[in-house]
């Protein structure tokens, strides 16, 4: 069942797929159609399922689902085929996991971590630089460790 994502537990599960580039505004309609259609049908035939979605920054998808759910592997798989099928629509990488995204005033960048490591040689980026830990696991972790500087960040390891 779709419910808004404030009503889950911080405990609730998320995944978050950044888009390498922003969605256009002429895109962001039918993405969030196709988020609502998808989130809707995952498990329809578990009426105890709750799962919600968002589009933050017109670049991040998540998708969160309420903590007390059994998820099986082929969940899992109907979720990343979903996300593949974004992909090839709109032209964007959503499942790249060696790329890093970062804000750079109110923007938000993507950069290959190789491109990454160089911009904090060339102190391009500064370890109070905002990175985004896409791996986070739960609504709490996303609300409260999502949005970092690179200090408090795994990408500490590159200073």
């Amino acid at each position: 069942m779709l419910i808004d994502c404030d009503l889950l537990s911080n405990e609730a599960k998320v995944w978050v797929y950044p888009s390498s580039r922003k969605f256009y505004p002429q895109e962001i309609e039918g993405i969030k159609k196709e988020l609502e259609d998808f989130t809707t049908e995952w498990k329809l035939e578990d009426e105890n399922f709750k799962a919600s979605y968002k589009l933050i920054y017109n670049r991040f998808i998540v998708f969160y689902a309420a903590e007390d759910v059994e998820l099986k592997n082929e969940d899992i798989d109907k979720q990343v085929a979903f996300i593949l099928g974004l992909q090839e629509k709109y032209s964007v990488e959503l499942l790249d996991k060696m790329n890093v995204c970062f804000k750079q005033g109110e923007f938000v960048q993507y950069k290959d971590l190789k491109d990454f490591k160089k911009m904090l040689k060339q102190k391009s980026v500064s370890p109070k630089t905002i990175v985004f830990d896409n791996l986070i696991q739960t609504k709490g972790e996303l609300e409260s460790h999502w949005e970092v500087p690179i200090t408090e960040s795994w990408y500490n390891r590159f200073l």
